[in-house]
């Protein structure tokens, strides 16, 4: 078991890194090169204005139309994703991980218990869209195993890790596993639909320009 700690703790945790940030530059630039292979005006219609106005409209919640026909999947999605941030970047065991291994860096974390219920909602958050996809005929329709899959890896690092908090089974299992869990997703992040984190920004920006700089009409 000491093996699998050192083996999670030390090359596998690089591995991850390494995986995630060569595949994230592979992952921003195919995306650019594709859309200026099939659209050669996006550079010159691209309009700031309109991309942060869609930035903010899609990120507040219940700006956007649709947010506002689904307020359960909105409120879901927001607090989900507030989650997935808050955990990883302000854990105390996650800090103090990163101030050893990083030259010292590191930041102010958030109190045990509200990261502990930020990995419950980002948990049973996974729970509700394995839900949707498995009851709503819509979204059913547009289902394939994968996605289950890719639920399946955001949930293992949070439900692993707050076993390991609570000290539900072996403590050094638990966090064995949970830094397997978090290493699988990070590497996962620029290969998988995890992406849209990476280009959320680009996509929105080229929509709201195209529909706000050439159709003159919102993308909202």
């Amino acid at each position: 078991m000491h093996a699998f700690y050192a083996l999670v703790s030390g090359p596998l945790v690089w591995a991850a890194f390494a995986l995630f940030l060569g595949g994230s530059i592979w992952k921003i630039a195919s995306l650019m090169a594709e859309t200026k292979a099939k659209d050669t005006y996006v550079v010159e219609y691209w309009s700031w204005s309109h991309a942060f106005a869609s930035f903010v409209h899609w990120l507040v919640p219940f700006m956007s139309t649709n947010s506002r026909r689904q307020p359960v999947m909105t409120v879901v999605t927001f607090l989900f994703h507030i989650g997935i941030v808050l955990v990883p970047l302000f854990t105390l065991g996650h800090l103090v991980l990163l101030e050893e291994s990083v030259l010292g860096v590191s930041w102010a974390a958030l109190p045990d218990s509200v990261v502990d219920a930020a990995a419950w909602i980002v948990v049973l958050g996974c729970v509700y869209f394995a839900w949707r996809r498995l009851t709503l005929p819509e979204v059913r329709f547009v289902t394939s195993a994968a996605d289950f899959v890719i639920l399946l890896v955001v949930a293992a690092p949070f439900v692993t890790g707050i076993m390991a908090y609570h000290g539900w089974g072996d403590n050094l299992l638990m966090t064995s596993l949970h830094m397997l869990c978090g290493e699988i997703m990070l590497a996962a992040i620029p290969f998988t639909r995890l992406s849209h984190m990476l280009t959320f920004w680009y996509t929105r920006g080229y929509t709201a320009s195209e529909f706000g700089a050439v159709r003159n009409v919102y993308d909202w």
